[in-house]
């Protein structure tokens, strides 16, 4: 048996998605064209690499690692991990941490932070290499043959429209997205992208599905967006719902993802996921009444480098 540690590879795709997709079925549409596709558009201030771990010619686990470019706070790093269920306790989890820690360490990082699964074993494996758990998150699906709630009648003044209406000019979105990101609960405060970074790395992404992505308007600016990823096959990914700041606990959240849901069933999806920080209880209450039922959590983990 041999195991090496190496960079990504366009030829991995496939198997690096088929590891993270067998590792976190709920999280992400992390197909062969999504991985390969962060690989090779990540913004350059991340200084994003892709490791993959290599047992006898085959890829049983990855590492995603980088720089928090878009957060104010200098030297935060970021190793995610996984392993294909079947290959573990093999040493590819340790030896892919290590490649990672290595590399973040390398561009300046003073501290370093990493997913773990709240599993029999994952949390303590992070432990017993240094890391301290902080902040949780559950991941939850929804069965979309099992029915939606009602639509609802529109307020005066609202209307719901799609991102693919905004394909001419999709600023209007980002202003909504902007706002949402700075306010989102995470260990790494993040700050919004510029209009351009997130053009490229948002608005370009290859999952994101702009006919399922729902904008709310009131009185004809955006106020509320569902963002929609999906894999082109049955499962629908919330990658981001969110209100903007003057328009807040109107319900305008809750009309979007609606919308959302139904336009996801009404093309075939039967799977919907999302995740929440557990700490967003607004989000957590809107998914709740969706009837999204917890099927994993995770914990945010860190450690510091050099000290």
């Amino acid at each position: 048996m041999t195991l090496i540690v190496r960079e990504f590879r366009v030829g991995d795709a496939e198997g690096v998605s088929g590891v993270v997709r067998a590792a976190l079925p709920y999280m992400g549409a992390n197909t062969p064209e999504v991985i390969a596709w962060n690989a090779a558009n990540a913004p350059a201030a991340q200084r994003y690499r892709l490791f993959v771990a290599d047992l006898d010619g085959r890829v049983v686990g990855c590492g995603r690692t980088g720089l928090f470019h878009d957060s104010s706070t200098p030297g935060q790093a970021y190793v995610n991990v996984n392993v294909h269920p079947a290959e573990r306790r093999r040493g590819a989890g340790a030896a892919l941490l290590a490649a990672g820690e290595e590399y973040v360490a390398g561009l300046g990082a003073t501290a370093v932070y990493v997913w773990a699964l709240d599993d029999d074993g994952s949390v303590a494996f992070g432990e017993k290499r240094g890391y301290r758990a902080g902040s949780s998150s559950a991941f939850q699906r929804l069965d979309l043959t099992a029915g939606l709630p009602a639509r609802q009648p529109l307020p005066d003044g609202v209307e719901l429209r799609t991102a693919a209406d905004f394909t001419a000019d999709p600023r209007p979105l980002y202003e909504a997205d902007a706002e949402s990101i700075e306010d989102e609960p995470n260990d790494v405060a993040t700050d919004a992208p510029p209009y351009e970074s997130w053009l490229a790395n948002e608005w370009s992404r290859p999952e994101l599905d702009r006919a399922l992505t729902t904008a709310v308007l009131v009185d004809g600016v955006v106020a509320a967006l569902c963002t929609a990823h999906t894999d082109g096959g049955t499962r629908y990914f919330s990658a981001g719902t969110g209100t903007r700041r003057g328009y807040r606990g109107r319900g305008l959240a809750k009309l979007a993802k609606n919308d959302s849901l139904h336009r996801a069933r009404a093309a075939g999806y039967t799977e919907a996921f999302t995740g929440n920080d557990l700490g967003n209880g607004p989000m957590l209450a809107v998914n709740k009444w969706f009837g999204y039922v917890p099927c994993a959590t995770e914990r945010r983990m860190v450690r510091g480098l050099g000290l």
